[in-house]
């Protein structure tokens, strides 16, 4: 979620942007600002920057461990001949092969 100092920030610059004329009444609009942004905000289904980071990290050792797989997988299914690639058997299921 975001930290207080970054909702703060956003309300500051919010306020900043607001005409010369309305800023008498400056803290009931910086208060309601920081309501609106917490509330809004708190209902976003956010992550922090480290649990991203960690996230990103788990994915890449993920592909890298499944392209070692895949890669383990064809060398097996080419040591076991190209019959146990295309199937042992050419003959159309239900069909008896000559003896």
């Amino acid at each position: 979620m975001m930290d207080s100092f970054r909702i703060d920030e956003i309300a500051r610059r919010l306020l900043e942007s607001v005409p010369p004329a309305f800023r008498t009444i400056s803290k009931d609009l910086e208060t309601n600002f920081r309501a609106v942004l917490r509330s809004s905000l708190g209902k976003l289904d956010l992550v922090t920057r480290d649990e991203f980071d960690t996230q990103t990290r788990v994915l890449e050792r993920t592909r890298a461990r499944l392209a070692e797989l895949e890669a383990r997988l064809l060398a097996l299914e080419g040591a076991s001949g190209p019959a146990a690639a295309t199937g042992a058997d050419s003959a159309a299921p239900g069909v008896p092969r000559g003896n």
